[in-house]
């Protein structure tokens, strides 16, 4: 088995409803996202995918497609009977709002990309690894065994 990493870059802001500290306020980041993902690399000497275990294009295609265009600069909220009149309201008059069943941490939207990505790789290529760093020196990752 041979492990790939590709790196991604994308704003977001986000609320963390009833949080107790400073992030209770809505506030961004610059997200930083690491994508490993592992199998064994083509072994066919006629394929142009000799020695690949992906092609790179192809997980950035699929990454862009699942996670950076839904939220990149987007506003991501959770759905809740309070939330309701502000989703409603902010929904109306922009784009880009992100309605979750979750609390939008670092950790649920590792948990979630990884429910996105997985089913969209290709055959015999698995997930190893999320990681998501919301700033400099914090970040949320997820190992798949």
């Amino acid at each position: 088995m041979t492990l790939i990493t590709k790196e991604f870059s994308f704003e977001m802001a986000h609320a963390l409803e009833g949080h107790d500290g400073a992030c209770r306020r809505i506030h961004g980041h610059s997200y930083r996202l690491w994508i490993g993902v592992n199998g064994e690399p083509c072994g066919d000497d006629e394929s142009p995918k000799q020695g690949m275990v992906m092609d790179f294009n192809e997980l950035k295609r699929i990454v862009n497609e699942e996670i950076i265009s839904r939220f990149d600069h987007a506003f991501v909220i959770r759905r809740t009977t309070e939330n309701s009149a502000l989703i409603e309201a902010l929904s109306t008059h922009f784009e880009g709002v992100q309605v979750v069943d979750w609390q939008p941490t670092s950790e649920n939207l590792v948990a979630h990309f990884a429910t996105l990505l997985g089913p969209r790789l290709p055959s015999g290529v698995r997930l190893h690894s999320l990681r998501l760093s919301e700033t400099a020196t914090s970040y949320a990752e997820a190992i798949f065994t």
